[in-house]
């Protein structure tokens, strides 16, 4: 199988997804490897390729991630080795492996089984990979395998079946939201502090019955809105490192600055600092600016009272992301948003606008407004610290990172809200907004469900993008096919 020796790592991520071996795998020491679950599929550019995989190495079961090589030099190559983010890494797969080498290193010094798949891989299974990488490589379009078929299938039975995945889609979201919510109430109640250990809330708060009457307090529904607003601003690759910085900066922690003069200059050395986004690399003489020493001579007072945990720069993605998209200038946008929670009454605003403007139109215009972040002072003509740009940033939180605000935080936020306090009036208002709302930007993933399944037009309203993305995300991309409701006619 010498002539394959070159397969594309991509074949082989499909290969351990699909775990089509036509041999059972094994340890070089022959112990028996069993892979309960092979793991999510991780669709950023940094870190291991699967994330969360339970495999048995014998009589002993693990959990963590799995990094998948072409040749087992790879993972020196890569810098595997020296990343912390590989950290958690419980099983090395490569294709070949010419230094029989049967164990990797982590850079915390942890030895990890490494096996080679050459001889666990049929030769005409491998040659079908390859043919199907040939063809992606020439169309990179997504192509869903009842599109052949779907002209079979009514068009309206479509626009209702995408439609109510993008009400459930909505509902999920939702959920999400309250079980937050009664996770920070419990928090809260206990005076604990984040994080709690991967919230294992104990017996008595799965047992908790919760009312209404619990949600009152206005500091977890402040931090709430501040967690999701920061989870969003992460974009895709840095949801949730963006998620557990805002959570470990709490608004309680953050209050105590508040009358401050130079309240905003604090929070930009909080959040840079904790972040680990102002490393030793940017404080270097020649880099520093004014702006750099203001935020490291903060940070020498602060950080005697700060005792949570700090970040690595590591653990931030910056490859394949736009300059507009870095954390640092999500970060930047994010603090005045922080502002505008604890300063302004920007929850407060909201809910008055919400109860005063009739029209859904210009109930959006109004709200979304809100989350538009202009650029100013050193972030103006900065990606990254210590390197100005020729190209000035005009927003921080543009139309499209606001209208994701929007519909992905806002409208589920407050759909909670208005449901938990028993106003009716209001929580329809919700829903009929959801109903109207069409965002000015779409993405390629809804574009491509739009044309497979031949409803080109409703991708414009968000509750039928949504609905594309559920049945993309939940269906197609994980060839659940016979549990579409689409599916189960094309296919039976």
């Amino acid at each position: 199988m010498a002539k394959y020796n070159q397969i594309a790592e991509k074949q082989l991520h499909q290969i351990w997804s699909e775990q089509d071996f036509i041999s059972d795998l094994n340890s070089a020491n022959g112990e028996s490897i069993v892979v309960l679950n092979p793991g999510e599929y991780n669709e950023n550019s940094g870190g291991p390729d699967f994330k969360h995989a339970r495999i048995q190495i014998g009589s002993l079961t693990f959990v963590g991630d799995v990094e998948i090589d072409g040749d087992y030099s790879d993972w020196k190559n890569h810098g595997h080795n020296i990343n912390k983010n590989y950290n958690k890494v419980i099983l090395h797969i490569c294709f070949s492996n010419r230094q029989k080498q049967n164990y990797v290193y982590t850079s915390d010094g942890r030895k990890v089984h490494s096996i080679s798949l050459e001889n666990n891989i049929s030769v005409d299974n491998l040659q079908f990979e390859i043919k199907l990488a040939g063809k992606k490589q020439i169309n990179n379009n997504i192509n869903l395998k009842c599109n052949s078929e779907i002209q079979t299938i009514e068009k309206e039975f479509r626009r209702k079946f995408i439609l109510n995945l993008g009400v459930k889609r909505f509902e999920n979201k939702c959920e999400k939201v309250y079980s937050r919510l009664k996770e920070l109430k419990f928090i809260s109640d206990l005076e604990l502090k984040e994080p709690v250990i991967r919230y294992e809330l104990t017996k008595e708060f799965n047992e908790k019955d919760f009312t209404h009457s619990d949600f009152k307090e206005k500091g977890i529904w402040k931090q709430l809105f501040y967690e999701n607003i920061f989870e969003a601003l992460g974009y895709s690759k840095n949801k949730t490192i963006m998620k557990k910085l805002a959570q470990n900066v709490s608004l309680e922690f953050l209050t105590q600055f508040s009358n401050d003069e130079r309240y905003l200059s604090k929070l930009e050395s909080i959040y840079y600092h904790i972040s680990g986004l102002l490393s030793e690399d940017y404080l270097q003489e020649e880099n520093e600016t004014e702006y750099i020493a203001n935020l490291k001579n903060e940070w020498k007072t602060i950080s005697k009272i700060y005792d949570g945990k700090k970040f690595d720069e590591t653990q931030w993605h910056f490859l394949g992301q736009r300059p507009q998209n870095f954390p640092t200038i999500r970060i930047s946008g994010g603090i005045k948003l922080v502002d505008a929670i604890l300063n302004k009454n920007l929850i407060g605003t909201i809910i008055k606008k919400f109860s005063e403007i009739n029209s859904p139109k210009a109930l959006i215009s109004s709200i979304r407004a809100l989350f538009i972040i202009k650029a100013n002072g050193y972030w103006c003509n900065h990606y990254v610290f210590g390197k100005e740009s020729k190209v000035k940033l005009n927003y921080i939180v543009g139309l499209s990172r606001a209208d994701e605000i929007f519909v992905n935080v806002l409208l589920p936020y407050l759909a909670v809200y208005f449901d938990m306090f028993g106003n009716e009036t209001l929580s329809k208002k919700v829903l009929k907004v959801y109903n109207e709302y069409e965002q000015k930007h779409d993405n390629k993933i809804v574009r491509d469900v739009s044309t497979n399944l031949e409803i080109a037009g409703l991708h414009k309203k968000t509750i039928y993008s949504q609905g594309m993305i559920e049945v993309y995300r939940n269906y197609c991309s994980k060839n659940r096919c016979l549990e579409c409701e689409i599916g189960k006619q094309v296919f039976t």
